[in-house]
């Protein structure tokens, strides 16, 4: 979901739970989460029912390849984009459209795996050394030609510490960017850092025109041109209706099949699926749950699935009141039915879970490290009894917490109401404070937006195949780290994780780090749940993954088969 942007939040004291009795009630959940440790562990199915009896769904690798071109598709979304700048495109609305318009340095592909970009070749010749050879003859929308000081100015953009930039944190380690060439850029890092290199496949890696950028000053981003590389170049952004895309004919690479790719904006979930099924929209990601069934049996089309890099989380945003005791972190989880919300807020599209990381995203360590990142972590399966006896030792009973809902989606009102639900069995007060559907992101980027709020639902994907981007936010200072949570421990695993190129090494620092999470309930995770892409008759190859969002998949959608 939305990245850590640069600003420190204040440490509110949060502290973990320092009982005598700990290790007794340690013990005792312990023994719970044994009892169901494969469920804990299972990711999504690769097919047939979901667990808890929900409806079948599969993953697919992705859509058919397009037969032909197109005039033009149109493409549903849930909010309209607050801007197109590279520098702020931390969430859904901003990074589907923008995909296809810039272009990274390397690039993140359908298949989740980082292939070049913009530049043809990166070499890693010292621990804090990365060089990027440059594509040459690489064109902007308004006519100029890529080089290595478009490169560093770019990125310069986001190594910024007053520029606001969603991405300044993935920055943190750089020392320098260089031109050392007319078409290579090296960057020289404090100390090394594996996740750099990773995140340059994202908005982090954008190359925009240093000119164009400079020609637009404060009005870059939210209208005219964006002057980047991509199949595609901004055209009419018509505020609060659609954002519209057109081929650019001087792409360096394949080109983008449709004409035009027109963007409309639709909040109302109802609305949005019927502009699906009655053909004003030709397809979506992030589908509404509750349309689940009703897209997949219309006869309209095809709703696919595929590997998303996503849990369903509820974000601890405050540790000041009763979230401020482990305990109560801890029953709550424990009281929450996440089968239930499976099958009625994700439309059985899920995977219960009690861990915050996807199993997709462990690709890279071996298997005895995958083993030890899940073993152990308590049960997702609801227990009500014990939730309640930590109340009542908490002293918690009868406390008042409040979690944020918007009608934005299922996924969100519902997981609210589950919240609310497991608290009222439990011996809590937790009361539903409604957020628009266009200000819910606003939560992620505006502390005054989340004055008031104990908790909200967010679904976090990570923009890089490596449980280092999610279980990184939990670091003292970083941004998502909304509570203050602050464990010297906690940052120095981070650190070394961050610093080891060797995958073996670094997931089994990220394994430690996923214990500490789970045992402090940093969040509390939900459900594992998959990409959601639907696609009528007249439309295909669109991928299945989430690498929508760095990827340029609206240039793959053209006319399907007749």
């Amino acid at each position: 979901m939305p990245r850590s942007l640069p600003r420190s939040l204040p440490r509110s004291g949060a502290r973990g739970s320092t009982r005598r009795t700990y290790a007794l009630r340690a013990a005792a959940l312990a023994a719970v989460a044994a009892l169901s440790l494969a469920t804990a562990c299972a990711g999504p199915p690769k097919d047939g029912p979901a667990p808890g009896g929900a409806a079948a769904f599969k993953l697919s690798p992705g859509t058919p390849a397009a037969a032909g071109e197109l005039d033009s598709f149109t493409w549903a979304l849930y909010a309209e984009p607050p801007t197109l700048d590279y520098i702020a495109a931390f969430d859904y609305p901003q990074n589907t459209v923008l995909s296809n318009v810039c272009e990274s340095l390397m690039r993140w592909t359908p298949q989740l795996t980082v292939a070049p970009g913009l530049a043809e070749k990166a070499s890693n010749p010292d621990p804090t050394t990365w060089v990027y050879d440059l594509r040459p003859g690489v064109k902007f929308h308004d006519g100029g030609v890529m080089s290595a000081d478009d490169v560093v100015f770019s990125l310069g953009r986001q190594l910024d510490p007053d520029g606001g930039s969603a991405w300044n944190s993935n920055f943190s380690n750089v020392e320098s960017l260089t031109k050392t060439g007319p078409l290579q850029v090296t960057v020289k890092l404090k100390q090394p850092d594996s996740q750099f290199p990773q995140y340059m496949a994202t908005a982090a890696g954008v190359v925009a025109s240093k000119a164009g950028v400079e020609k637009a000053g404060e009005d870059y981003g939210t209208s005219g041109s964006l002057d980047c590389t991509g199949p595609f170049k901004l055209g009419a952004w018509n505020k609060g209706q659609s954002i519209e895309l057109h081929r650019f004919d001087g792409y360096w690479g394949s080109k983008a099949k449709s004409a035009k790719a027109v963007f409309t904006f639709l909040t109302d979930p109802s609305a949005r699926t019927n502009a699906m099924l009655n053909g004003e929209a030709d397809g979506g990601y992030l589908i509404p749950t509750e349309s689940y069934d009703r897209l997949s049996k219309s006869g309209v089309g095809t709703l696919y699935f595929g590997e998303g890099l996503s849990t369903v989380n509820v974000n601890v945003t405050s540790m000041k009141g009763p979230l401020g005791d482990v305990w109560v972190r801890r029953a709550l989880s424990m009281a929450l039915d996440r089968r239930g919300f499976v099958k009625a807020g994700l439309g059985g599209a899920g995977t219960a879970t009690n861990s915050l990381t996807t199993k997709a995203v462990w690709a890279a360590a071996p298997e005895e490290v995958r083993k030890a990142a899940f073993d152990g972590l308590p049960s997702p399966e609801q227990n009500i009894e014990e939730a309640k006896a930590l109340i009542k030792e908490a002293g918690a009973t009868g406390k008042t917490v409040t979690i944020a809902t918007s009608p934005i989606g299922q996924d969100v009102s519902l997981l609210a109401t589950a919240v609310q639900a497991a608290g009222s069995k439990i011996g809590l007060d937790v009361r539903l404070k409604t957020i628009a559907p266009n200000a819910f992101t606003a939560l992620f980027t505006d502390p005054q937006a989340r004055e008031g709020l104990d908790m909200f639902p967010e679904t976090y994907y990570d923009s890089i195949t490596d449980p280092m981007d999610l279980l990184s936010n939990f670091q003292t200072g970083a941004f998502q780290n909304y509570a203050g949570y602050s464990d010297p421990a906690y940052d120095d695993l981070v650190a070394k994780a961050r610093a080891d190129y060797d995958p073996a090494r670094r997931t089994a620092a990220a394994a430690q780090l996923q214990k500490k999470a789970a045992e402090q309930v940093l969040w509390i995770p939900v459900a594992e749940w998959p990409t959601a892409v639907f696609l009528n008759k007249r439309i295909t190859g669109a991928p299945t993954t989430i690498s929508y969002l760095y990827y340029p998949w609206a240039a793959d959608v053209g006319a399907a088969a007749r």
